[in-house]
């Protein structure tokens, strides 16, 4: 077995062997996933990721806050994720090992980068998760059963997990070609409403749909946002986004491509099944890219269809399920709401099934490092996944299912985490040297810049409760040590 230098965990060495999973000369390596995924497999698992609430709850939240620039809000969004894209495809090279930025920031930064990254990624994470299951409850039972639904799905997506990767990508193949064919025929329905072909009542809806909805259209900004469930506040609201001033139009748009950005945040998936990857160096980079690309297409089409549907009716917004009331808008029959209430549901549990996988492989990394309980670390002899850690990631998710308030609460403060992760992913990626320069380092200021950026955009209530959780991520790092090596 082999380490990587200059990455010794608190009491030792992080192991990163290359023949992760395989018999050596001495027999299995410990705690060692198995190399299985390939390509297809890989950008199948990023796709999964992505395709969830961006196309039916982030949409619909990007214009309420931006109205008529909401596509404008995912072409930022997905900047900033590309630049970041190509700092995580370019770690992923050198470092193909379980964790994501946690690892890298360990191996690029030091202890305390890593730990930052790591910790940010499991709240933020854990966040996406509640997110996910909500939607899945939200389209399938009334309101006085959607928690115990949405705890149930988390318990029976995180057993799908538990026996095994290749099970879990397979899944998610057929999860994501279901919801990429109903949102292909619900934007070609919209569309077909649009045109005046469909039946007489969808033209005389859809203009009771711009009237009813001008307020929210004419005034983008975190007050109309708040109409529609989101948190107030913040710097965008400290310097006027809700009065409709060219300033305050600028920042509520980043602050709506700030909520996009946790549509995109699923391609570094990838990455953190980096010991289960087939030939790491040459998959991780392009199954990450292809992954976005794909992604990144779909939204903004799909945006720009929104956008021509005409803002939401009513002072509630989009609310969780825009095309949804998209639909109804146009005055398409019940059987479109079947279909795209099967692609969400459909979309949701895959990126659910991925995020969890995800989530537990960065935990199974810190406890690698010590930077969480030794057991954590841990993965099954007979399906080669850290069972312990995916138990664990699929309680506290549990738990934030039946406490969290709404979906876009948890949308927020999934952006707050993951946005600062990739931040030290970028920093990390600028530390590399030129023989693993895969782009340029202008890629990685900018996806700095950028994460900054809509961090700082985010509503205040959102900072606050984030930075608090960091900190306490923080302290309790700073006891262990102190405890470990007085």
């Amino acid at each position: 077995m082999t380490t990587s230098p200059g990455t010794p965990g608190l009491d030792g060495p992080v192991p990163t062997n290359p023949a992760v999973g395989r018999l050596t000369s001495q027999g299995p390596t410990p705690g060692a996933l198995a190399r299985r995924l390939g390509l297809r497999d890989a950008v199948v698992i990023g796709l999964a990721s992505m395709i969830g609430a961006g196309a039916f709850v982030s949409l619909g939240a990007a214009q309420d806050l931006a109205g008529s620039l909401a596509p404008l809000a995912v072409l930022i969004a997905a900047a900033v994720a590309l630049c970041n894209a190509t700092s995580t495809a370019q770690l992923a090279a050198q470092h193909p090992s379980s964790g994501g930025t946690y690892h890298y920031g360990r191996e690029q930064l030091g202890h305390w980068w890593g730990f930052l990254a790591g910790w940010c990624f499991v709240i933020g994470k854990i966040a996406s998760c509640a997110a996910m299951a909500l939607v899945i409850s939200a389209y399938l039972v009334p309101e006085p059963l959607q928690r115990i639904v949405a705890a149930l799905v988390v318990v029976a997506l995180t057993g799908v997990n538990l026996v095994g990767i290749t099970r879990t990508a397979a899944l998610a193949r057929v999860l994501v070609t279901v919801a990429l064919a109903a949102l292909v025929l619900t934007g070609g329905r919209l569309l077909f409403g649009l045109s005046g072909a469909s039946a007489g009542g969808a033209a005389e809806a859809s203009g009771a749909t711009a009237d009813s909805g001008a307020g929210l259209w004419a005034v983008p900004g975190p007050l109309a946002g708040a109409r529609a469930g989101l948190w107030d506040g913040g710097l965008a609201a400290v310097l006027g986004a809700g009065t409709g001033g060219a300033a305050g139009i600028v920042l509520a748009v980043i602050q709506a491509a700030a909520l996009m950005f946790f549509a995109f945040a699923g391609y570094a998936r990838v990455a953190t099944l980096g010991e289960e990857v087939i030939a790491p160096r040459r998959t991780i980079p392009r199954a990450i890219l292809v992954a976005l690309g794909v992604v990144a297409v779909l939204y903004l089409a799909l945006s720009v269809v929104l956008v021509l549907v005409g803002p939401a009716p009513g002072n509630q917004g989009w609310g969780p399920a825009p095309f949804l009331t998209a639909l109804q808008s146009v005055g398409a029959g019940e059987g479109w709401g079947v279909v795209i209430t099967v692609g969400a549901v459909a979309a949701a549990s895959g990126a659910l099934l991925a995020l969890v996988a995800g989530v537990s492989r960065t935990m199974l990394a810190m406890a690698r490092g010590g930077d969480l309980p030794r057991p954590l670390a841990k993965s099954s002899n007979r399906y080669a996944v850290p069972q312990r850690a995916e138990a664990v990631a699929g309680i506290a998710i549990v738990l934030l299912v039946l406490l969290a308030s709404n979906v876009l609460v948890a949308i927020a403060a999934s952006s707050f985490g993951v946005l600062l992760y990739y931040a030290v992913a970028n920093l990390a990626a600028l530390t590399q040297g030129d023989q693993w320069r895969l782009f340029p380092k202008a890629l990685q200021v900018l996806g700095l810049i950028g994460c900054v950026l809509l961090v700082a955009a985010l509503p205040g209530s959102t900072v606050v409760a984030g930075v608090a959780l960091v900190l306490l991520g923080v302290t309790y790092r700073a006891i262990v040590l102190a405890l470990r090596h007085p």
